[in-house]
């Protein structure tokens, strides 16, 4: 992928969300019950020729943000194919060979047995994932990176919604106030509607956006 400004970047990324048709724009009802001007769905990145994309957009975001780490890790079961994506980006596009780890929802009790798979969990570890809902797949990562003795670098995700769970906090802001570790994210929801804004198809949507954002969004969210 070619070195481009932040905001051109993040423009290709949020471009390539809607060409995907990962990025949906009207009316839906969201496992919350909320009803949202848009749904994001990273289960549609289902052919090679995406998410080798996608894997290049979040290994080209790490190097940018430079961030410390050992070892890659992806939440089961959308965590997985990320990782290993943005690994083989890591390594053909910016020279970085990473190992990456994933775990399994059930243990094993045979063969390599347990329940994480790949290289050796150990040192500084990233978790990737598409977007934080719950926090509960990275609540469970950190749980297993300590148990195994190693630290967790941090996290790293596609888009960050910008809204408040059941409380006033994101879970987003959970994990970085209550967990203690970063994260990382290509776009946001304001990077988003900005975008929308400059594009003649998308912006009849942008105000049912922003009066979503007003209902469900954190505090420190744009609201124009």
């Amino acid at each position: 992928m070619a070195k481009m400004n932040m905001q051109n970047f993040k423009q290709a990324f949020l471009e390539f969300l809607i060409q995907q048709g990962v990025l949906e724009f009207g009316d839906f009802t969201l496992k919350s019950g909320r009803q949202s001007p848009y749904f994001f769905n990273a289960g549609l990145f289902n052919t090679g020729q995406g998410i080798g994309k996608l894997g290049r957009f979040y290994a080209q975001a790490i190097v940018d943000a430079d961030l410390k780490f050992n070892v890659l890790f992806g939440p089961a079961y959308k965590g997985i194919t990320l990782a290993v994506a943005t690994a083989i980006a890591l390594a053909e596009q910016h020279g970085k060979n990473v190992p990456f780890v994933y775990n399994r929802k059930e243990a094993k009790s045979y063969a390599e047995g347990g329940s994480i798979v790949g290289g050796p969990l150990k040192g500084r570890v990233l978790i990737i994932d598409d977007v934080i809902t719950a926090g509960t797949a990275v609540k469970a990562a950190v749980q297993q990176i300590r148990a195994a003795g190693a630290e967790p670098a941090g996290v790293i995700i596609s888009l960050d919604r910008q809204e408040r769970g059941s409380g006033a906090e994101s879970a987003i802001d959970e994990v970085k106030h209550h967990i203690g570790i970063p994260v990382h994210c290509i776009a946001k929801l304001d990077d988003l509607m900005l975008y929308m804004e400059e594009r003649e198809d998308l912006a009849s949507h942008v105000e049912a956006m922003r009066n979503y954002q007003r209902e469900h969004g954190i505090a420190e969210a744009v609201k124009l």
